[in-house]
Parts: C-alpha cells; sequence; structure tokens
C-alpha cells in the first residue's frame, strides 16, 4: 500500500494557526517514521489519517482509496495503536484478542483462533497467553497491542509513540516486532525518540509547527549536522557561554567539569573535537528549538 498525502491543511478553529500547513508527503510500502516535537502536528496528522478526524483540506488516498469518499474500506486496511492502549484487565491475553476479533467480524472460530495464536506468536506472547493482562508489563501491553492491531492483517499500520516508557530491553523486542511486520505492508512510526527510526525506519519526515521541514532518508538528515557536531569539557561557565551559541544534545558530568555533545553554526572552543553527528545531533540541528539534551552522572 502506498499513501499520498496533498496539501493536507487543518484548523481548528478560524483565525487560529493551523495545526497542519500544506502538508504533501508520501508513505511507501516498509517502515516510514514521522519525527517532530510536541506540538509538531504529528498527532493531529495521525489522526486525519486513521480516519478519526476531518482534514480542513487538501486529500489522503491510500492506494486507489479515498479517505473521505472510500472512509469504510480504508478502515478494513487500516490498523492503529495509540500510545496510551487499554484492555480489560481480568481477560488472559488469549480472551482478550478473541473478543477483539470478533468485535472486528471474524466470526468463523477456527480461522479465529488460528489468527489470534498467530498474532500472539507474531509478538512473542504466546507462552503468556493464558495470563491476565493487568499482569504484564508495559512493554508485554504494547506487544499485546500490536498483537490486537493486526489481528485483521491491515495493510497500513499506524503506530503513536511505540517505545515511550519502556525499558531498553523492550525497546529493542518492540522496535524488532516493527521491522518484521513491515515486509508485507507500510507501517508509520510517530515518535520524538529519535531511537525508533534510527534502528527502523529506511525513510522519514520531520514536521515542525505543522510543516513539513524535512523528507528523506536518515543518512540524507545526518548530513544536515555534518561538520557541525562537537564534544567539549567544560565547567559551569563553559556550559551557560555555549548553550547559548549551541544546541546541546547530551551532558554527562565528569567530577567537577561537564563533557557536551553539540550542535550548531557557531565557532566552537579551540579544544572542541568535531565528532561525526548521528541522527539525533542532526534531528536537534535542523528542528531546533531549547533543546538541552540529556545529563548523565
Amino acid at each position: 500500500m502506498i499513501i499520498r498525502i496533498s496539501n493536507l491543511t487543518k484548523i481548528y478553529r478560524r483565525g487560529a494557526v493551523p495545526a497542519l500547513d500544506d502538508v504533501t508527503l508520501t508513505i511507501p510500502h516498509g517502515t516510514f517514521g514521522l519525527l517532530g516535537p510536541n506540538g509538531a502536528g504529528k498527532t493531529t496528522l495521525i489522526k486525519i489519517l486513521s480516519t478519526q478526524m476531518d482534514a480542513s483540506s487538501g486529500n489522503v488516498t491510500m492506494d486507489e482509496f479515498d479517505l473521505v469518499k472510500d472512509r469504510t474500506e480504508i478502515r478494513r486496511r487500516l490498523g492503529y495503536l495509540p500510545q496510551h492502549f487499554g484492555t480489560y484487565p481480568q481477560l488472559t491475553a488469549w480472551e482478550f484478542l478473541d473478543y477483539m476479533a470478533v468485535l472486528g467480524g471474524m466470526h468463523n472460530r477456527s480461522s479465529r483462533l488460528n489468527r489470534v495464536e498467530q498474532a500472539l506468536n507474531e509478538v512473542g506472547l504466546y507462552e503468556a497467553r493464558n495470563r491476565r493482562s493487568g499482569t504484564f508489563s508495559g512493554g508485554m501491553m504494547r506487544r499485546l497491542g500490536i498483537a490486537q492491531t493486526i489481528l485483521t492483517d491491515p495493510e497500513f499500520l499506524i503506530v503513536d509513540e511505540p517505545t515511550v516508557g519502556l525499558d531498553p530491553e523492550e525497546r529493542i523486542r518492540f522496535r524488532g516486532i516493527l521491522g518484521r511486520l513491515s515486509s508485507d505492508r507500510a507501517i508509520l512510526i510517530s515518535t520524538h525518540i529519535v531511537g525508533d527510526i534510527s534502528s527502523t525506519c529506511e525513510d522519514l519526515a520531520v514536521l515542525d509547527t505543522g510543516r513539513l521541514i524535512f523528507r528523506g532518508s536518515p543518512g540524507e538528515l545526518i548530513s544536515k549536522a555534518d561538520g557541525k557536531t562537537w564534544e567539549v569539557q567544560v565547567d559551569d561557565a563553559g556550559f551557560e557561554m555555549l548553550s547559548r551559541v549551541f544546541r546541546v544534545v547530551t551532558v554527562n558530568v565528569e567530577g567537577d567539569m561537564m563533557r557536551l555533545r553539540m550542535v550548531g553554526d557557531g565557532e566552537p572552543p579551540a579544544d572542541a573535537e568535531a565528532v561525526a553527528p548521528n541522527l539525533e545531533d542532526a534531528y536537534v540541528y535542523f528542528v531546533g528549538g531549547d533543546t538541552t539534551g540529556e545529563i548523565a552522572a
């Protein structure tokens, strides 16, 4: 499935700044990343693509189907996992998926149970099928959400902030699941966590204040910060000075000093070391804003 978005605009009230401003974008087969800070328009775009909201203007097609005229057909081909996914905690994973499959129109018991078993296996939850979902960890709940989403074998899968709140091991596991699922469908991953994109997507777009400001490969985005990424050791005064000129990506505390990783167009200190940029560096440089990175002891 190929999703084509043409001149999409969303204005919530007259005179307001558009939440989406003339966005044109093609989402191909495979895993596609949608990056952007809070307020960028990612949620609005997802709500429109998942048929929860109408656009103010513009149009969307998914293969030969129009988002407005063929909404029923599109919903049959669409899977959506929201950031906040809930279940019936008293039901086991198997019971929950079986129930959701019935609600989804899968009334043939034999084929339905086969599909539930297949979905549980695809997300690595088959061994936990008889556990109540209320006892699941955050990562297991996200995997159960994916299992529900793929019950009907959708051609287009939308996943919102897939790894927020997960520990590193579950993040890696979840990204692996999405990578496997992308072999025969289009998957849109909307996130502000750069690692979710760098490890799973070969194609991405960046939204900021409702506008599409970048579209290309991770490598092309990284090239935006080439020759503009530095590391330097500073004290508190040096940090204050440099943070006014550069965008700080990370801060590592080293005794009484700090080691900064920063991006920007300014003239770095003489003792700053030029480093090869990664996707997070490029994203911070390209989007901008008052980013001060992480502080690690």
